[in-house]
């Protein structure tokens, strides 16, 4: 225990960034289990350590724990700690840790007190033979949006912003943001290297971080999670490739699968590990119990970030899309829209483009906008696709 909190004196002597992700504000703090899952690099650790230095306990109260360098089971860790007058038990990595779902269950019934935790959004949390759902209260956190990334970057602080409001005010709004920064060149910076808060370790070696963080999400977590073999994930990551070089509109199941040389079904299944862990957003299919049950209608990579190092950004069409989707899903409904490009919580239809999109495939259809790149400031029904990116 010595080495322990050690350790957690030295995680929370680190300096605490001032901004926070967008899940801090509408966490339920009363609750006994709070679990944070996402991707790695998106700042998970970051946040969970915000939230236990929210409470104002004394250090000797809560304790920090990773998962993946600790051989004594979290149970009894915490069973220790709280005859010591513990209060708050922060678990980094929750899904390195044998039988995770038991040992949370123990303390969540015999132990009077609180666990902050991290893990893979690739957990089968939902599968679990202990029914965590009862007891924890889960939350996803998603890549930066826009507005996070100039925080974090620039120091530029702006709230979020309603799509309700952003659909009837976006030319005021777009007006008043672009008196303070230049919006499209900052939204290059983004789409370039924005999507994951270790930017701020430094822009030049960005593309070789996420690239190692891309191989430890599939060669670490998918691969334990899922029990996939080594020269399985080699295909999973061809998968990726072939997604960000294809066009969402010409998606084609079929020729996706004969050139990954898998099955449909086998590649249903990756598919669904993808998705699991936040690499790709899947756009209708509906899974149950990792089958799909019909044919996606379109496949997007999680983030602008993940197309510049697998495809080289090539694809600006899917880039658009992705960036679109990427900002809406956290907060709003997106399906396939039979004219135009998506339908947003069943009432808005967008179709999303380069600046000259014009209004010939979703005319007459109501409720519809443009979402329009390299635009600063948007007129009617047509918005910049920036814009979208303060709604989280």
């Amino acid at each position: 225990m010595e080495k322990l909190y050690e350790l957690s004196t030295l995680y929370f002597s680190l300096p605490v960034p001032k901004t926070k992700r967008y899940l801090f504000d509408g966490l339920d703090f009363q609750s006994k289990l709070i679990g944070i899952l996402g991707q790695r690099g998106v700042g998970k650790t970051t946040l969970i350590r915000q939230i236990a230095m929210s409470y104002g306990l004394p250090y000797g109260k809560v304790l920090y724990i990773s998962a993946d360098n600790i051989a004594t089971p979290i149970s009894e860790i915490a069973t220790t700690f709280h005859s010591h007058g513990g209060k708050l038990l922060v678990v980094d990595e929750i899904h390195k840790a044998k039988n995770f779902a038991h040992e949370l269950k123990f303390i969540y019934d015999f132990l009077d007190m609180q666990v902050i935790f991290s893990g893979s959004s690739a957990l089968e949390i939902e599968h679990s033979k202990v029914d965590l759902s009862r007891r924890a209260l889960f939350y996803s956190l998603y890549s930066l949006s826009f507005r996070e990334f100039l925080a974090i970057r620039f120091g530029l602080e702006f709230a979020p912003i309603t799509l309700e409001d952003l659909l009837v005010n976006h030319r005021d709004i777009a007006m008043r943001l672009k008196a303070q920064f230049k919006p499209l060149e900052y939204f290059g910076y983004f789409k370039a290297y924005g999507a994951y808060p270790f930017f701020t370790e430094g822009e030049l070696g960005y593309n070789l971080r996420l690239n190692e963080v891309l191989n430890i999400i599939l060669d670490s977590e998918v691969a334990t999670i899922y029990n996939v073999e080594s020269d399985k994930i080699h295909t999973i990551r061809k998968l990726l490739h072939l997604l960000c070089a294809s066009t969402p509109m010409e998606l084609n199941i079929q020729n996706i699968s004969k050139e990954a040389g898998v099955s449909r079904n086998t590649l249903y299944s990756y598919l669904y590990y993808l998705q699991k862990a936040h690499l790709i957003h899947i756009l209708g299919g509906n899974f149950h119990n990792k089958k799909l049950l019909n044919k996606p209608d379109k496949i997007y990579l999680e983030n602008t970030n993940l197309y510049n190092i697998l495809c080289g950004n090539k694809n600006s069409g899917a880039l658009r899309e992705s960036f679109f989707v990427s900002q809406l899903k956290v907060h709003h409904t997106l399906a396939y829209a039979a004219r135009g490009d998506f339908v947003v919580d069943e009432t808005f239809t967008f179709e999303v483009g380069g600046k000259n999109k014009g209004f010939e495939q979703i005319k007459d259809v109501p409720n519809s906008f443009i979402a329009a790149d390299d635009i600063e400031v948007g007129h009617g029904n047509k918005i910049p696709l920036w814009l979208f990116g303060f709604l989280y």
